[in-house]
């Protein structure tokens, strides 16, 4: 039998009386969840140097656990020197018990390893109330060493919610602990 990841267990207990209360609903099923985290990396670098887009795939795997996904340019477009079936990008959808596990690791251990953070800005919740967060460098990761990087390359972080609000998906978020700034 395996447990649950610790932020599910703060979720199920904590979260839902605070969302609970907050929404003034019964049923805990209509309550916002986590849906899926989406962890993305642009490659403008890329275009030109082919070793570039494997070692940002090699970062991928080892922040997520879990082997990236190449994704393609749809169109050709000639200002930016892309052309169509050209690799521009490389991402990871985790879902699950790796969600969670990721999720517990960004609010406790990435965020705050920031340097010179001061919190999340409120306007990072889209009006679906879904989180994106964009990271210049990825060396806040633990699972990042600073003495491996030969290139750094930015990284971007969506947490897709089914909250369908922007009031109620940064409610959700501020109550799971996610570190928001004030006005």
């Amino acid at each position: 039998m395996t447990t649950k990841p610790r932020f599910q267990l703060k979720y199920e207990k904590d979260l839902a009386t605070v969302l609970k209360d907050k929404a003034g609903s019964a049923n805990v099923m209509a309550l916002p969840r986590f849906q899926k985290v989406v962890l993305n990396v642009g490659l403008k670098a890329g275009l030109k140097d082919p070793k570039f887009i494997d070692q940002a795939a090699q970062t991928l795997e080892r922040i997520s656990g879990q082997k990236p996904v190449k994704t393609l340019a749809k169109k050709s477009i000639s200002n930016f020197k892309i052309r169509q079936g050209m690799v521009v990008g490389i991402m990871v959808t985790l879902r699950g018990r790796r969600m969670y596990d990721f999720l517990d690791k960004l609010v406790s251990i990435t965020l705050p390893r920031i340097r010179d953070f001061r919190g999340l800005s409120p306007k990072s919740v889209d009006a679906g109330g879904n989180l994106a967060i964009g990271f210049r460098e990825y060396i806040s990761f633990p699972e990042i060493r600073p003495d491996e990087i030969e290139r750094l390359h930015g990284l971007e972080v969506v947490i897709v919610t089914n909250a369908g609000q922007r009031a109620k998906g940064l409610a959700m978020f501020k109550a799971a602990g996610f570190p928001f700034r004030d006005k």
